[in-house]
């Protein structure tokens, strides 16, 4: 049997060794080689965003560039409508059912008045007569409180046969020219009645309007009447169809006339008398809204051709 310290001895060389083998294992797993670095995360800290963002979320039918629906998450930032274009919209959309004006309440014309004075006081062009290209082009008469024109608007109501079908007025601000215009419309036909007039600035905000001349234009064919096949009246269903023979026959004699009359000029006629100048205060003008204010405080609200807002 071997003594005790050649035991003792041999056990000291193996936790030599083993301990010698764990210090090269330890260096070996710290050495640049096999080290593995992670990279520090940052701690969130709370934050409040002074930043007012609309946020929406995507839909399933919103795809991507391969035909991918859009990555989840995704934040659509939508711009809000300034308060001017907020107020734009609730002023035409207070116009409806009123035929410009003349069939207003008086609650719906209060509203009207409440909402032209907020524009006013937000007016974008202070000077509009020092901005006359913003004044250049066809504005179309939305509401007036002018009860000249009311008379207007009833007749053009009332008639059968006749439509009023549009009340504009036309600036050229290179040559200083006013045209207002009147269209009708019939089964056939269109024609209008114009006046034309100059302008001299008189203010940032007042121009004087001197008429000069009336224009009533040649008739203008427009398509054919369509008669249906049959019409209800009392209950009971009418064949219209032995009237499209007569019917035809009197549209070509309408069509024959019209032509004759169309090849003839505008008649046109002097203006001179005490109600032949005028002025007018333009409170409100941007690219697409104009709301001037005349003689005896009438007000005019005009929208500029081609404008969104008259189709909304």
């Amino acid at each position: 049997m071997a003594s005790i310290s050649s035991i003792n001895q041999f056990s000291r060389k193996i936790f030599r060794g083993s301990s010698l083998n764990s210090k090269s294992k330890l260096n070996a797993a710290l050495s640049p080689v096999n080290r593995i670095n992670f990279p520090a995360v940052p701690l969130r800290k709370s934050a409040k965003l002074k930043q007012k963002f609309t946020v929406g979320a995507v839909s399933e039918d919103e795809w991507g560039p391969d035909n991918e629906p859009a990555p989840p998450g995704v934040a659509v930032i939508d711009e809000k409508p300034s308060e001017i274009d907020i107020l734009k919209k609730q002023l035409v959309d207070s116009f409806y059912g009123t035929n410009r004006g003349l069939g207003a309440s008086s609650d719906t014309r209060a509203e009207i008045v409440e909402l032209i004075t907020q524009l006013e006081a937000k007016n974008p062009t202070p000077a509009p007569t020092e901005a006359l290209t913003l004044l250049n082009g066809k504005w179309i008469l939305a509401y007036t409180t002018f009860s000249g024109l009311f008379p207007l608007f009833s007749r053009g109501a009332s008639l059968p046969l006749a439509k009023l079908e549009e009340i504009s007025q036309t600036i050229d601000s290179e040559n200083f020219t006013v045209q207002n215009s009147v269209v009708f419309s019939g089964p056939l036909a269109t024609t209008s009645i114009s006046t034309n007039a100059k302008f001299e600035v008189r203010s940032p905000k007042r121009v004087q309007i001197k008429f000069e001349e009336g224009v009533i234009g040649t008739p203008q064919l427009t398509d054919s009447i369509v008669l249906p096949e049959n019409v209800e009246f009392l209950g009971q269903k009418i064949d219209l169809t032995p009237f499209k023979g007569l019917l035809t026959s009197v549209q070509d004699t309408a069509s024959s006339v019209a032509k004759t009359i169309s090849s003839r000029p505008p008649l046109k006629f002097s203006i001179s008398n005490s109600n032949a100048e005028s002025w007018l205060l333009t409170t409100y003008l941007d690219d697409e809204l104009r709301i001037s204010r005349g003689d005896g405080g009438s007000i005019f609200v005009l929208i500029k051709e081609g404008s969104p807002l008259l189709t909304s």
